[in-house]
């Protein structure tokens, strides 16, 4: 007969962790003696007890639990970043810069994501309270409504990331949104362009939105006539084919404008959503961005050099965006009590060949 084999050595269980009351027993003291000592209030403990309490805690490998820890203090050290939509580009940049500088100050930041659903804000405010989280940056999905002002009612601070809300006392982080448009219109004009059109999300309720379309259509009116461009304003709600169809329509009608005039079309993209509209629609349409109509669109994307001869960009500063919000964030939760403050950083154009003069 072949040898058995020998049966498998028993699975040793995992040594429990030590709690604060092993370690009160292995010192021969009360919990309350080792709350204190782990508190640096050794001043209240003689010195055999106090050492007799560092013993057992080497001896029994004890380390307090820092959410215990800082629970007790009233703190958590855990951030909330709520952003309206994580398959946006700019919210996973603004996320990379967030946790940045809250690793650096010794925060750990938790994420929620809305998915552009408003219903689910109200889940993300009662995480605060079930959680304990010490405070909120928010890129809210509907400004329109007023949810969050409770949350700063019980002492949690909130700072605004891209999208204002009116009522609330924050701090509000935004690019400048009224400079990256005007940037971006300077860029087109130099190059020539002069049949316009500003492709953009809908802007109910979402303030940076709002500021691009308002600065587009004041800076059209503020020309003197007569103007050296036209511009037009059309909101894309979505990606399903009908919507595809009409923008690829429009598109088609902003080439023929342009024709007609004598003047290039192109188009600027409100952010990296509009601009994957854009082009999907541009492709349904059998045009091409940089061949039958200039394009420059808002948020650099690691793609944005890939779809046809490179797009131009205005690139946000969201990684700046995401360490300044919590930077700000942790100034308030050390006790800064200054007015709420506005801070507008500056785009950065990134040129490529949409942008460039169209050969017809």
């Amino acid at each position: 007969m072949p040898p058995t084999a020998p049966a498998p050595a028993p699975r040793r269980a995992a040594p429990a962790r030590a709690t604060i009351a092993d370690v009160a027993a292995q010192a021969g003291v009360s919990k309350a003696t080792v709350s204190r000592f782990l508190n640096g209030r050794t001043e209240l403990l003689t010195p055999d007890i106090a050492e007799r309490v560092r013993a057992a805690i080497a001896e029994l490998h004890y380390h307090p639990s820092p959410m215990a820890q800082a629970l007790k203090h009233g703190r958590s050290r855990l951030i909330g970043l709520v952003v309206a939509d994580v398959t946006n580009p700019f919210s996973v940049a603004v996320l990379q810069g967030a946790e940045k500088a809250c690793q650096a100050a010794g925060y750990l930041l938790v994420l929620f994501n809305l998915g552009n659903e408003p219903g689910r804000e109200r889940e993300a405010l009662q995480a605060v309270q079930a959680y304990q989280l010490d405070g909120l940056i928010l890129n809210r999905v509907d400004t329109n409504v007023q949810l969050w002002q409770p949350a700063t009612e019980h002492g949690k601070p909130i700072v605004l990331v891209d999208r204002f809300q009116a009522g609330l006392d924050a701090d509000f982080v935004s690019v400048d949104n009224a400079a990256i448009v005007h940037l971006a219109l300077e860029h087109l004009l130099a190059n020539g362009f002069g049949e316009l059109l500003l492709v953009s999300e809908p802007t109910e309720g979402v303030s940076s939105r709002a500021e691009r379309r308002t600065t587009f259509e004041a800076a059209q009116a503020a020309q003197p006539a007569p103007g050296r461009w036209r511009g037009d304003y059309w909101e894309s709600p979505g990606n399903e084919p009908a919507d595809v169809a009409r923008l690829a329509e429009r598109l088609r009608r902003l080439v023929d404008q342009g024709r007609a005039r004598g003047a290039m079309p192109a188009v600027l993209a409100s952010n990296a959503i509009a601009t994957l509209r854009v082009a999907t629609a541009a492709q349904h349409a059998g045009l091409a961005l940089g061949r039958d109509l200039g394009f420059v669109g808002i948020d650099e994307t690691d793609w944005a050099g890939l779809i046809g001869p490179g797009l131009t960009t205005i690139a946000q500063p969201t990684d700046a965006l995401g360490q300044a919000a919590a930077r700000c964030l942790i100034e308030r939760l050390h006790g800064l009590q200054e007015p709420a403050r506005t801070l507008a950083l500056p785009g950065t154009l990134i040129a490529r060949g949409s942008s460039q003069p169209l050969n017809h």
